[in-house]
């Protein structure tokens, strides 16, 4: 692999360090059993391994990193595809299809690389935060799509992604698990919002129905 090129120093370290960061990614989603040397990362990413310790003192502080840039990452990516939902039933299947296209990327498996690598009280706080930040948008959809008892209809609705992320995991091809789970909750969505006591939908709403 050819040496990094940029036109600053600054761009050339940020450079080589996201190398680093994807290289160790690349390595925990390939379900390795142990956690990446800083070696085999240096080697993945095309540089020298003396290279690594400009960016990372450790193993340790290297999986920190990771967990610090996709967390936040996955979160963006969701609230990002909710956000430019018509309506709130349209912003709940956009969170179901976020999830899982994320999963379909390699995320997941990255995640559980790290569940198995990295230090678990890091990565148990950065998940719980995750879920949180997941949560409370999903659970507000659901309120004003109709649904009755919305925290507990989030709950079912993660347990359906976590369930569509591992038929993806298992070879099921992803465009067919996001349409199950779209055929799945496509329907509640709307009885939900047609049975909502004094339900009053904006005239946007009535025009995107699901």
């Amino acid at each position: 692999m050819p040496r990094i090129q940029a036109a600053t120093v600054a761009e050339h370290r940020s450079l080589q360090r996201r190398a680093l960061l994807d290289a160790a990614r690349d390595i925990l989603a390939s379900g390795a059993p142990e956690a990446p040397s800083l070696s085999a990362v240096a080697q993945r990413a095309g540089l020298a391994r003396s290279s690594v310790y400009q960016y990372f003192k450790s193993r340790e502080d290297l999986l920190d990193a990771v967990i610090a840039d996709m967390f936040p990452r996955w979160s963006s990516l969701v609230a990002q595809r909710m956000d430019g939902a018509a309506t709130a039933a349209e912003q709940v299947l956009a969170y179901a299809d976020a999830n899982l296209e994320l999963v379909a990327q390699g995320e997941h498996a990255v995640m559980r690389g790290l569940a198995m690598a990295a230090p678990g009280a890091a990565l148990h706080e950065s998940s719980r935060v995750l879920h949180e930040q997941l949560r409370v948008p999903l659970v507000d959809a659901l309120a004003r799509s109709g649904a009755t008892e919305p925290s507990h209809m989030a709950e079912l609705i993660q347990a359906l992604v976590r369930t569509g992320s591992l038929m993806i995991e298992n070879g099921v091809p992803p465009d067919d698990v996001r349409g199950l789970v779209k055929e799945m909750l496509a329907p509640y969505l709307h009885v939900a919002g047609r049975s909502r006591p004094g339900s009053r939908r904006s005239p946007d709403e009535v025009a995107h129905r699901v």
